[in-house]
């Protein structure tokens, strides 16, 4: 999630003209991407969220897998969850707050939140069950 999610910010940067001054991808650390100056900051960030959810459903749709899902739906999740939560904490370093202060609108904040938040509980519960239940034992053979 973090890595799909700093990457969108980093393409956002790259698409919109900021220049890069450093980031940080190490998935030890809490990534991040600093771009000064970023003469569209609603692009770059925005990026980061909208990279964060569509590469990983992207991916699950080709490789149609239940795994691949079971990553992808964490994605929608973490990637609303994160937005919800970086404005209840209000740290100016984190999107939201950067986000408001560049000028996106509060109300597309939270119908992104609406959205993935609903839309990934949903799917995520599902396949926690799916992915992470015991597989019912097999037919017996004739032999048993």
């Amino acid at each position: 999630m973090a890595f799909t999610h700093e990457a969108g910010h980093l393409l956002g940067g790259m698409v919109c003209g900021a220049t890069l001054t450093d980031f940080d991808l190490a998935p030890w650390r809490m990534p991040y991407s600093l771009h000064a100056p970023d003469p569209h900051p609603l692009v770059t960030l925005w990026a980061g969220p909208l990279f964060g959810v569509a590469a990983p459903l992207l991916v699950a749709a080709i490789l149609r897998k239940s795994w691949g899902w079971f990553v992808a739906d964490f994605c929608l999740l973490a990637n609303g969850g994160y937005l919800a939560l970086a404005w209840v904490s209000g740290d100016p370093f984190l999107d939201t707050p950067r986000l408001l202060d560049a000028g996106a609108h509060p109300a597309t904040i939270v119908l992104y939140c609406v959205a993935t938040i609903g839309t990934g509980y949903v799917r995520f519960r599902s396949d926690c069950r799916q992915v992470l239940s015991p597989s019912p034992p097999g037919p017996l053979s004739p032999e048993a």
